[in-house]
């Protein structure tokens, strides 16, 4: 995932999955998905960033927002960053804030 271009594609497909590139904003007033910018999927939390509980509620929050089980999201680098990279599996639909980047 190139986050070199700023408004490049957070999203790649792999076979049936997705790769996601996330930057989070923990303690947010309330959890959302937000805008894309320097190619990532900003996400606000409202949970703090202690111990995993913001990375909880961004699997949640993804799982919802993609129509998938929370146990087919997967957090593949990041667990302790705000910039962090996802794979969800078998997504059944896209969020509109992501439908015209998907690649």
């Amino acid at each position: 995932m190139d986050d070199a271009t700023p408004d490049s594609s957070p999203c790649r497909r792999r076979g049936n999955d997705l790769l996601l590139a996330v930057r989070v904003q923990p303690r947010a007033s309330r959890a959302k998905l937000g805008e894309v910018t320097n190619g990532r999927l900003r996400i606000y939390l409202s949970a703090p960033p202690t111990d995993g509980q913001a990375n909880a509620q961004l699997i949640e929050l993804v799982a919802k927002a993609f129509g998938t089980a929370k146990t087919r999201v997967q957090l593949l680098r990041g667990g302790q960053s705000r910039d962090k990279d996802l794979l969800i599996g078998a997504p059944t639909r896209l969020p509109s804030s992501l439908s015209d980047t998907a690649e």
